[in-house]
């Protein structure tokens, strides 16, 4: 993802659009409306961004390039449930939930863009390219923020799944149950994430379902949401994740996927009262792939 920082200007432009035309005279202007149009240039403020947004000095402008030969996505996304306010969809692995790097064409958000014609379509939460499972989004951007403050509240309940490495020693303890309290920051390299001590910003309740020749099979409920927060907090207890190419070291795993899935998002909806649950029909890998997991 690439990004521009908004200096002060004198004159300033009238709006961020104007100053990304101008900024960038080699890209023409019908294509950063295009971009502006399919939702996919944000701030970091949050907002994503239309042609009437005002300039506004100090703050930074994010965008992905576009990869005019990017291939066709290997697995479809499928949309679990939409009505007038929102929609949810069941995420493959491998597949960003927004346009990042070489993926514009095939992030989830831009294929429902264009398989909806919603394209003031926009994710209320994200998961990672490599974790599989259930995305919400909003429709209506007059009710966007009220969906969103369901995950800055922590009135929303996330479930996942996944499969991991179970040391035999630690497979010998009774304990089948952990609340992982800790902070976490940026790492090095700038994509990872690491422990580091200061006041709690990442919570996780984790729970061993079970367990068969060194693989286990965990539930996971994160209370909080940050970037890598499951796949650290595996890692801190001694089990990391089936196919996890970061964490507890750099790897190339090409034929194995991450073994996380998003498979359960349940919420009150703010806007009528409604109890609101959805499951991903998505699997991890079972006994006929190599793994004897019993779920």
């Amino acid at each position: 993802m690439s990004r521009l920082y908004l200096p002060k200007i004198e004159p300033a432009p009238a709006t961020i659009l104007e100053h990304l035309i101008a900024h960038f005279p080699q890209i023409p202007a019908h294509t950063w409306r295009e971009r502006v149009a399919r939702g996919i240039v944000t701030t970091s403020d949050g907002a994503i961004l239309n042609e009437g947004s005002p300039y506004c000095h100090g703050i930074t402008v994010f965008y992905d390039r576009e990869v005019p030969s990017e291939p066709a996505s290997l697995e479809q996304e499928e949309i679990v449930y939409q009505d007038a306010e929102i929609l949810v969809a069941d995420k493959p692995h491998g597949m960003p939930v927004t346009p990042a790097g070489e993926y514009i064409e095939r992030s989830l958000l831009v294929r429902l863009q264009k398989s909806t014609g919603l394209k003031a379509l926009a994710p209320m939460h994200r998961l990672d390219r490599d974790t599989a499972g259930i995305v919400l989004f909003a429709i209506n951007p007059a009710s966007r923020g009220i969906y969103h403050k369901l995950f800055e509240e922590g009135n929303i309940e996330r479930e996942y799944l996944a499969v991991a490495h179970v040391d035999y020693r630690a497979a010998m303890r009774e304990q089948k149950q952990w609340r992982v309290e800790n902070r976490m920051e940026a790492g090095d390299p700038w994509y990872s994430q690491r422990i580091v001590n200061g006041p709690v910003n990442a919570i996780t309740e984790i729970e061993l379902l079970s367990m068969n020749e060194g693989i286990g099979l965990f539930r996971l409920r994160p209370q909080t949401g940050r970037k890598h927060q499951l796949r650290v907090h595996m890692m801190s207890i001694g089990f990391p994740i089936v196919g996890d190419p970061v964490y507890p070291k750099i790897r190339i795993i090409p034929d194995t996927p991450l073994q996380l899935l998003a498979t359960r998002l349940a919420f009150i909806d703010p806007l009528n009262g409604t109890t609101r649950t959805f499951t991903s029909a998505r699997k991890l890998l079972k006994a006929s792939q190599g793994f004897h997991i019993q779920s």
